[in-house]
């Protein structure tokens, strides 16, 4: 598929079955959201002054992955299906929890913040919609469905993943295959 058939059909979708993203497409999913695309580190995802602020969580039946971009792997940091959780940290959206996975960017804003001042925050927001922006291509493009999801309390969030203190959610990307008819 070329990018711009990626870019033609996308489109939100809600609707789920259970059935999951296999293993290399999971793998693409990650990789094209933060994956290492160069010897010198650069990612698949822009980063202003390449101070990738973004930390990528998978949540799924078998728990919560935090994606570690370097040797592109997963770290298991929960044992418990947090998709329910998440939902309803999301005011409600069942979609969430219906999804075989989600992914999670939460934003480490010191990282640029502390070489552009308050104005890297305009830049993390940024940041994150390329990445996220490439996801949902890439979904498309491997015939998976996702729905972007800003909607949801902050601090519930947080509390449901565990992420770290410095560590704040701000995208949320359920994909799976979608439900037809």
């Amino acid at each position: 598929m070329t990018v711009e058939e990626a870019i033609a059909r996308r489109r939100s979708v809600r609707e789920f079955i259970s059935d999951p993203p296999d293993l290399y497409e999971t793998s693409q999913l990650l990789w094209a959201a933060q994956g290492i695309t160069s010897a010198e580190g650069l990612r698949a995802a822009p980063s202003a002054g390449a101070r990738y602020p973004l930390e990528l969580y998978l949540a799924c039946e078998q728990g919560l992955f935090r994606y570690e971009p370097k040797d592109h792997s997963l770290t298991k940091v929960e044992a418990a299906d947090l998709r329910r959780p998440l939902a309803d940290a999301a005011y409600g959206q069942s979609f969430i929890a219906q999804a075989p996975i989600s992914l999670i960017f939460a934003a480490v804003y010191q990282r640029t913040t502390s070489r552009y001042g308050d104005r890297g925050i305009r830049y993390v927001h940024i940041d994150v919609g390329h990445a996220a922006q490439n996801v949902h291509l890439q979904a498309e493009a491997l015939g998976l469905a996702s729905v972007p999801v800003g909607a949801f309390d902050d601090a519930a969030v947080a509390r449901a993943l565990r992420l770290p203190s410095d560590q704040k959610p701000i995208y949320i990307i359920p994909i799976g295959r979608q439900r037809r008819g």
